[in-house]
């Protein structure tokens, strides 16, 4: 991305989208009781909660009645209507991964199988999004958690600390390749969840052979433990290898949050927050998801960065737009064209 001498003029800058997650699958109710809904009518009030506060993208995981995370996908087709219904301008992007807790007690935590995952492009009512990770990839959370950012929760407890330290993202290329044909099919949009240099130039190619063919938004996910680490140098090289026609939300671990969103709201870039992401103000004080949203707005407005409605929001993410083909997506995207045949040099874009 280009950051010209005006480009951190608030004026400059498209309106802040917020992405909110506040379902934070990878706890139990019992971590953070006074934030985490557990029956379906307080799952759609918390959406409602969060999008008043000013998210306007929700990041959508559903628990059973037992607290658990749920891969039911009828559970997730009766939460995105509830929420549909109460909020019906909220983008609702559905969490790739569905659920990662074990489903019974003693057993292992693990990701659902690649048909299952497949039928999210078969939700009913459609999302607007499903998250897509790109490659197969080491997802250690452990590694740069402290001891206090877990304290009183299930992560204390050997096996679960033990599952998500062990934890791998699985998204070979032919699942990748599969999964973006069943989503542009359905018309459910992808936002890409990169969370390192090699995904982004792997999303590229894809992009180059005509696998996918519609916009560009892109999450880079800084969780250490096989993605990057939440170091600005990481942070600043993503963002200037990132097209200029891309839509970058930037997303990170805990107490990180704040700082990182703060950088990316002054950039004229986006932002992700919610207790999925992060559960601390400061040690030992936890916020929930709807004060993080009010603390960005804050942020946003003492910057002079106006925050999006949903509906603006629809707009700077392109949702329901899609491109003919490979060229159409590069041109859109500010990559530059596939070299034609016998073409020598910098393939360039040309003016009309």
């Amino acid at each position: 991305m280009q950051f010209l001498d005006d480009s951190l003029l608030p004026e400059n800058q498209e309106k802040l989208v917020i992405t909110v997650a506040p379902y934070g699958p990878e706890w139990e109710p019992e971590d953070f009781p006074e934030d985490i809904p557990v029956t379906m009518g307080a799952q759609i009030q918390k959406a409602v909660d969060c999008y008043d506060a000013g998210a306007t993208v929700l990041h959508l995981h559903v628990r059973e009645l037992d607290g658990k995370g749920s891969k039911r996908l009828s559970k997730f087709n009766e939460l995105i209507a509830g929420v549909r219904a109460a909020v019906p301008d909220m983008i609702i992007q559905v969490g790739g991964s569905i659920s990662f807790s074990p489903e019974d007690e003693g057993e292992a935590a693990k990701w659902l199988s690649d048909d299952t995952r497949h039928m999210l492009a078969e939700l009913d009512p459609q999302p607007d999004q499903v998250t897509v990770a790109i490659s197969t990839v080491q997802m250690n959370v452990m590694e740069i958690l402290h001891p206090q950012d877990y304290a009183g929760t299930c992560f204390e407890r050997p096996a679960i600390g033990n599952a998500y330290r062990e934890m791998t993202v699985p998204a070979g290329p032919g699942w990748v390749d599969e999964h973006l044909r069943r989503l542009q099919k359905a018309g459910i949009q992808p936002h890409f969840q990169l969370v390192n240099m090699a995904h982004l130039e792997t999303l590229e190619r894809i992009v180059r052979r005509g696998v996918y063919t519609g916009p560009l938004n892109l999450t880079w996910v800084a969780l250490g433990g096989g993605f990057d680490g939440p170091s600005p140098y990481n942070m600043m090289e993503f963002i200037r290898r990132v097209p200029d026609g891309a839509c970058l939300t930037l997303e990170t671990l805990m107490r990180n949050v704040l700082p990182v969103n703060a950088m990316a709201i002054a950039m004229g870039l986006h932002a992700r927050c919610g207790i999925e992401d992060n559960l601390w103000s400061k040690p030992g004080q936890k916020i929930s998801s709807v004060e993080q949203i009010r603390q960005l707005v804050r942020i946003a407005k003492e910057l002079g960065r106006e925050v999006a409605t949903a509906r603006e929001a629809r707009e700077i993410y392109r949702i329901g737009t899609w491109y003919r083909d490979a060229d159409e997506t590069l041109a859109n995207a500010g990559w530059a064209p596939n070299r034609a045949p016998g073409q020598r040099g910098v393939p360039l874009r040309r003016a009309a």
